[in-house]
């Protein structure tokens, strides 16, 4: 974000950015240590004040711009919403970075700056002794959270379930036992379990419209929604360090379910491509198998394995395959616990869910480009923070755009037309490294050749300027910033921790200073605030190296490209963060579940034309022997 600059004192001329409002809100901390607030500046009292100047006018404005937008961080910090805060925060400075003014020449301003980024570090230290500072750490998704809870059977809870599903209207063929009774136990009536659901269902707010619409076009029960919540809670970027599986869907890495993925991009972080494909995937699965509940549970396990377990028992049931425990413990867990979501979903009120509101759907234009194009020119076109744009285009792996293929780019919502008009100004070779800078007062193009760290010839020449015209009527400048370091298909998002300079963490990485700044648009100075998440390309030497440092990237980090196992998770490691070998179940209730009688399994015939018919590309071990 551009606030986290906050220490480069020399930026000017730009106007001050809005908060991102596109991606969706994280969790919220419980509270917050108490906070200081800053003293109002206040001008020195006079019977007769001299008249001020413009840019004293303009400094007295800016003050008072600056002390609300730290009122307001100070606002959300208290409540606890940090993430809220850190984006006030960093407002708070990008309006003192962007005025257009030298503050070191004013020493009200550098007062001012310097109080409000003294306050900011230290509720950041606080913050950090607390958790993870502003940075919210990756939710765990609701059957992570049970996954080492064991539940009595309720029989209350059962009846209750019961007759709840009298009135449930569902396309799935719900049934409550009490495996899945456990289950809406542990989301009703546990603190735990209760936060990460009600968190999954507030975030399917930002997708619903558009899963809902692509599992209708697809064929697919409505219901199969709350797959997301078992896979990622819906996160578009959740990504399984240990297995690589990515997305809110959670598809393993490699060239399956039709969802492109090279240097550039890897549509598995695109929700839409990835619903489409899971959309597309689950209906293969019923094709194979005949019954949701398998063609869930093969989602989990693959097809392949649970074929077998079929031919095995012959048995075409899951609930009789959960019986004579043929299914490893997750698997087992796995449609109990969706169904539990289900139902929950389906009476929020009486299992403790009334207070769930959903996030707003994410509106975009999306325009279809053919070029390469840097994410930072796509903020200036747009006048869009950068974080927003890299928010709603998940599936890029880059801060630009494949030079040789289409890509659909997401803007916020009404400015296509904008992004249309200003691009044309820019020639298209150049659109992966120039940049289009909006002209404020005291701008000149010395000020802006320096800002950009490009020659004033240059500047001049290319935006048909001699070096001593002035520019106070002109509107926006291109500017002629040279490419930095070819990006490789290894570029890195690093969270800048406490104690790091761009020095460390260039030396760390093996780059140069002046290749971190050009990555990240940090036009000079060495600090950088604690949980900024910058670019980094690791040349080739270096990342064997630093594989033990791995930890230090982010939970949400897109994997390195690979060629990755042939099925969506692999057969004996279908999730390892909720390890099958000792994850417990919540519920194991004695007895035949109260579920549909069992069915003698169906010939096991090939269906060579069903992933053609369901548009997959799918090459796993299980489902290739199944169409021999």
């Amino acid at each position: 974000m551009a606030g986290t600059s906050a220490f480069a004192l020399a930026l000017t001329g730009c106007t001050p950015t809005a908060p991102a409002g596109a991606s969706a809100a994280p969790p919220r901390q419980a509270s917050a240590p108490a906070l200081p607030l800053p003293a109002p500046s206040q001008a020195p009292a006079a019977d007769h004040p001299p008249p001020l100047t413009p840019e004293e006018q303009h400094i007295r404005v800016l003050v008072t711009q600056v002390e609300a937008a730290y009122a307001r961080g100070s606002a959300d910090y208290q409540k606890g919403a940090l993430a809220d805060a850190k984006v006030e925060f960093d407002r708070a400075v990008d309006l003192m970075l962007s005025c257009g003014i030298d503050i070191r020449a004013n020493a009200e301003l550098q007062d001012e700056f310097d109080k409000i980024v003294d306050l900011v570090n230290g509720l950041e230290m606080e913050a950090l002794k607390q958790g993870n500072g502003f940075v919210p750490n990756e939710e765990i998704t609701p059957s992570e959270a049970a996954s080492d809870i064991t539940f009595a059977s309720d029989p209350n809870l059962v009846a209750k379930a019961t007759a709840d599903l009298a009135t449930t209207k569902s396309d799935l063929p719900l049934v409550v036992n009490d495996y899945v009774a456990s289950y809406i136990n542990f989301f009703a009536n546990t603190q735990k379990g209760h936060n990460t659901l009600l968190h999954s269902f507030q975030r399917s707010g930002h997708y619903k419209a558009m899963i809902q619409r692509i599992l209708a076009d697809e064929g697919v029960p409505q219901d199969l929604i709350y797959l997301a919540v078992a896979e990622s809670g819906f996160q578009p970027q959740a990504v399984n360090r240990r297995s690589r599986a990515g997305g809110m869907w959670q598809f393993m890495p490699g060239p399956y379910y039709g969802l492109k993925r090279d240097s550039y991009v890897d549509e598995r972080f695109d929700p839409e491509k990835s619903t489409r494909a899971y959309a597309r995937y689950m209906k293969f699965l019923y094709d194979q198998l005949g019954d949701w509940y398998l063609a869930m549970a093969a989602y989990d396990h693959g097809a392949g394995n649970i074929q077998h377990e079929v031919a095995k028992t012959g048995y075409a049931d899951f609930w009789e395959l959960y019986k004579r425990n043929e299914l490893p413990r997750e698997t087992s867990n796995y449609v109990p616990e969706i169904l539990a979501a289900i139902i929950v979903a389906n009476h929020p009120d009486q299992y403790g869910f009334s207070d769930m509101t959903l996030d707003p759907p994410i509106l975009t234009d999306t325009v279809t480009i053919n070029y390469s194009i840097d994410v930072r020119l796509v903020s200036d076109l747009v006048g869009t923070p950068v974080d927003e744009i890299e928010a709603l285009n998940p599936s890029l792996l880059r801060m630009v755009t494949p030079p040789d293929s289409p890509f659909d780019l997401h803007l916020p919502a009404g400015t296509a037309a904008l992004f249309d008009q200003r691009v044309a100004l820019v020639p298209e070779p150049r659109r992966n490294s120039w940049r289009y800078h909006p002209v404020v007062a005291g701008d000149t193009l010395a000020s802006v050749a320096e800002e950009y760290r490009v020659s004033t010839a240059d500047l001049a020449k290319v935006n048909q300027l001699t070096t001593g015209d002035s520019i106070a009527s002109v509107e926006a400048l291109i500017v002629p910033v040279p490419p930095a370091a070819e990006p490789s298909a290894h570029s890195r998002l690093y969270t800048v921790r406490r104690g790091d300079t761009l020095v460390t963490i260039a030396d760390r990485f093996g780059v140069s200073l002046r290749e971190l700044r050009s990555w990240n648009n940090i036009p000079s100075g060495i600090r950088v605030i604690p949980g900024r998440r910058l670019h980094v390309v690791e040349p080739l030497p270096i990342r064997t190296a630093i594989r033990h440092r791995r930890a230090t990237y982010t939970a949400g980090s897109r994997p390195k490209l690979g060629t990755g196992s042939a099925s969506r998770k692999g057969a004996s490691e279908s999730k390892p963060r909720r390890d099958a070998s000792t994850r417990r179940s919540p519920g194991q209730a004695s007895g035949r579940p109260a579920s549909p009688a069992p069915r003698k399994a169906p010939s096991r015939a090939a269906k060579a034309g069903a992933a053609t018919r369901a548009g997959t590309a799918h090459k796993s071990a299980g489902l290739a022997k199944t169409a021999q």
